[in-house]
């Protein structure tokens, strides 16, 4: 008969047993077995393994014989050639505090000067950092730390200041059971998913490549309205052959990590949609091409195999991005706190400010400086370690495919 251990009070005494040194195959099962001829209850349990080192760590409840305890646990270290550590004392068993969040660091590379002023600025707004785990080592080094203590809003404006000044990208999401929903991602195409401007490649075509390239940088930066300076820039394409878009669209070169993203997150369920200021002949084909759930952009007309130099029907702008995201969370029955948005231009403004998460990718100064989120590395793949999903989780279920 399995004798009874008493419920665990927050008051009650309570036992860390830590081992450190080699990692080596049965040290968990070993102590566990060994600790089960005591009359004890496991409380928590930590284990990390850095480069071969070991840290094993278990909270327990205090059992009468605490001399038996100390010499079975030293006897587990003996055998293994282990460092071994018993700490009395109250409190560990508290719950974690209040505002609790998940923090991810990114870095290309990432100095230790980086992770001291941000440990620094967690301290500073009240937070603990209860566990740290790496997400990648390559092609950047990305970091998860959970917090807790801090207000998530305040800890990602403050944190957010202290990356940009250390060269580093910052991520803060509060814990709780939506982080693990299905969500629906949202993505801007032009020098986002894609490399370069759909708009001026077809520009190219007529000769105006210079002049289109001018007004969407001026757009971008969200020094001229983006209807406006989309009619001029469209204008100017007065005349080019519909067969220059066949040719736009086979030159297209995805982002790095693009299709990684995409493939790694549909196999969770996640949905995406491509919401665009480009034009539906471009990205209908590559929703298809990648498997895009909906997509949002402008129409050119074409008359007699030419452009016309106007757009078909209303033009998704600025406000009209976010109205799509929006539109595409009530299709795919996702809430839109549970949406992620991804854009680099001005235009992109309201639909980052809409969703769950907005990142700002390689952005503008002016969207880096407004959005919660900015990833400033080449690799569109990083985006899912902000949510929570490993580089070697990526390899394994590619290798399994």
């Amino acid at each position: 008969m399995t004798e009874h251990v008493p419920a665990l009070h927050l008051t009650d005494p309570t036992v860390l047993v830590t081992l450190i040194g080699a990692d080596q195959s049965g040290v968990t099962t070993r102590l566990f077995e060994d600790l089960s001829a005591f009359a004890v209850e496991v409380i928590d349990i930590e284990q990390l393994v850095v480069r071969g080192r070991l840290i094993l760590s278990a909270l327990l409840t205090i059992p009468d014989d605490r001399e038996g305890l100390e010499t079975t646990v030293h006897a587990v270290g003996d055998a293994f050639g282990l460092d071994v550590s018993v700490e009395y004392g109250t409190g560990d068993n508290r719950p974690r505090r209040v505002g609790r969040a998940q923090v991810v660091i990114l870095g290309a590379p990432l100095k230790p000067a980086a992770m001291a002023a941000l440990a620094a600025q967690i301290k500073d707004d009240g937070g603990n950092i209860d566990r740290i785990v790496r997400m990648a080592r390559y092609p950047v080094t990305a970091i998860r730390m959970e917090v807790s203590g801090a207000d998530p809003d305040e800890l990602q404006a403050h944190l957010a200041a202290v990356a940009f000044e250390q060269g580093v990208d910052i991520a803060v999401q509060e814990n709780g059971i939506q982080r693990h929903a299905q969500r629906l991602v949202v993505m801007d195409v032009d020098s986002t998913l894609i490399q370069g401007e759909v708009i001026e490649m077809i520009a190219a075509h007529a000769g105006f490549e210079a002049e289109v390239a001018a007004i969407t940088e001026s757009a971008m930066n969200g020094e001229i309205d983006f209807r406006e300076s989309l009619t001029a820039r469209v204008k100017l394409l007065e005349g080019v052959d519909e067969a220059a878009l066949g040719e736009v669209y086979d030159a297209l070169v995805y982002a790095p990590g693009a299709r990684t993203m995409i493939r790694t997150l549909k196999r969770l369920g996640y949905r995406f949609a491509l919401v665009s200021g480009g034009f539906t002949q471009i990205i209908e084909r590559i929703a298809e091409e990648l498997g895009v759930d909906y997509f949002a952009a402008n129409e050119l007309e074409v008359v007699d195999g030419k452009l016309t130099g106007r757009i078909l029907g209303d033009v998704v702008d600025r406000a009209g991005k976010a109205e799509a995201l929006r539109r595409f969370a009530d299709e795919a029955r996702i809430p839109v706190r549970n949406t992620v948005a991804i854009g680099d231009g001005a235009n992109d403004l309201d639909m980052l400010a809409a969703s769950g998460l907005g990142i700002a990718f390689n952005a503008k100064p002016v969207v880096r400086d407004q959005a919660r989120t900015s990833v400033n590395v080449p690799y569109l793949d990083a985006i899912v370690y902000l949510l929570g999903i490993t580089r070697e989780e990526v390899e394994a279920a590619d290798a399994a495919d």
